[in-house]
C-alpha cells in the first residue's frame, strides 16, 4: 500500500512538473506573439517621425500640421522637397470605406441569412464553400479582375453619362472591387451569427403567428445584430488595409478633395505601396509616416464601431 501510495505520488509530482512547463511554455508563446505587435509598431514609429524631426538631407523637416491636413501630395518634384500631405487621401479613404461597405454589407447579410434559413441544405452547403473560396482569393486576383473588368464598365459608364473617366481608373472602380472582397467576410461571420439564434425565439416567433420570412428579418437579423456589426467591423477593417487591389484601380490621385465617385482617388495605403521604390531617403520615410496615420485612423474607426456596437449589440426582441 504504501509503495502504491509512493507511486502516486511521483507520478502526481511528474505531472505538475509537466504542467508547470507547458504553462511557462505557453506564456513564452503568448510574450512572443504579442511582441510582435510592439516591434511592428515600434519600427513603423521610429521610421515615420524621422520626417519631422531630421533635416531630410537639406530639405528641411516637414510640417507635421500640412502634413496632416493639406490637400497636396508632389510626385516627381518630391525628390527635391518635402512638401507631403496625406489630409485629403485620409478623407478619401474613409469615403471609400463607407461607399463600398454600404453595397457589400445588405449583400453579405442577406446571402448569409439565405445559405444558413432558407435555402435547401445542398444549395446552402455548396454556397457556403464558394464563399469560403471566394474569401481565400489573394488580393491581387481581385485587383487583377478590376483593372481588366471594372475599369471597362466605369468607363463604358462615364462615357454613357458624358463624364470624361481616365480609363476608368476612379473612386467608383476601388469601392466596387472592395465591396466584392469583403462581402465573403461578412456572410461568412453574419452566417455564424445567424445560425447561432436560439431556436425557441424563433419557435416562440411563429407560434405568435408570424411568417417564416417575417420571422427572419425580424426576429433573427435582430437577435443576431451583434455577430453581424462584428462583420462590417471586420469588413471595414479589410478595406482600411487593402492596397494591392486598390492600386490598380484607384488611379493615383495626388491633390485636391474629390467626392465625385467617377474622379480618380487614392488611398493611405495606395500611397504607401506606390511609393516603396526607394530605400533610403525623405521620399522613402515619409511612407512610414503614412503608415502611423493609417494605424491611427484603423485603431479610432475600430474604437467608434466598438462603441456603437456595445449599443446596438443588445437583443430587443419584439
Amino acid at each position: 500500500m504504501q509503495q502504491l501510495m509512493n507511486l502516486r505520488k511521483s507520478k502526481n509530482g511528474k505531472n505538475k512538473i509537466i504542467d508547470i512547463i507547458i504553462r511557462n511554455f505557453l506564456f513564452f508563446l503568448a510574450i512572443l506573439s504579442s511582441s510582435f505587435v510592439f516591434i511592428v509598431a515600434g519600427v513603423i514609429l521610429l521610421k515615420g517621425i524621422t520626417p519631422f524631426i531630421s533635416d531630410n538631407g537639406g530639405l528641411g523637416s516637414v510640417n507635421l500640421w500640412r502634413f496632416l491636413t493639406g490637400d497636396t501630395w508632389l510626385i516627381g518634384e518630391s525628390f527635391q522637397s518635402n512638401l507631403y500631405s496625406v489630409g485629403f487621401i485620409i478623407i478619401s479613404t474613409l469615403f471609400i470605406a463607407f461607399l463600398s461597405l454600404l453595397l457589400s454589407f445588405p449583400v453579405g447579410v442577406l446571402t448569409a441569412l439565405f445559405i444558413a434559413k432558407i435555402a435547401p441544405k445542398r444549395l446552402a452547403e455548396t454556397l457556403r464553400t464558394v464563399i469560403e473560396l471566394l474569401a481565400s482569393i489573394p488580393s491581387i486576383i481581385y485587383g487583377l479582375f478590376g483593372a481588366g473588368f471594372v475599369l471597362k464598365f466605369v468607363y463604358n459608364l462615364s462615357a454613357l453619362l458624358g463624364y470624361q473617366s481616365k480609363g476608368g481608373n476612379s473612386m467608383l472602380a476601388a469601392v466596387i472591387v472592395l465591396a466584392i472582397m469583403t462581402i465573403p467576410t461578412i456572410t461568412s461571420i453574419s452566417e455564424v451569427a445567424i445560425r447561432s439564434v436560439d431556436k425557441e425565439i424563433i419557435h416562440g416567433s411563429l407560434a405568435l403567428g408570424a411568417t417564416p420570412m417575417q420571422t427572419n428579418f425580424k426576429v433573427v437579423l435582430a437577435a443576431a445584430k451583434s455577430g453581424i456589426f462584428t462583420s462590417a467591423i471586420l469588413g471595414i477593417g479589410r478595406v482600411l488595409g487593402e492596397a494591392t487591389a486598390v492600386s490598380l484601380v484607384a488611379g493615383g490621385r495626388r491633390s485636391g478633395l474629390s467626392f465625385n465617385i467617377l474622379d480618380t482617388t487614392s488611398t493611405l495605403t495606395t500611397t504607401m505601396l506606390e511609393g516603396m521604390k526607394e530605400t533610403v531617403g525623405l521620399d522613402y520615410d515619409i511612407r512610414f509616416s503614412v503608415g502611423i496615420v493609417l494605424m491611427v485612423v484603423i485603431l479610432l474607426t475600430n474604437l467608434i464601431l466598438n462603441t456603437i456596437k456595445k449599443k446596438v449589440g443588445h437583443v430587443h426582441v419584439k
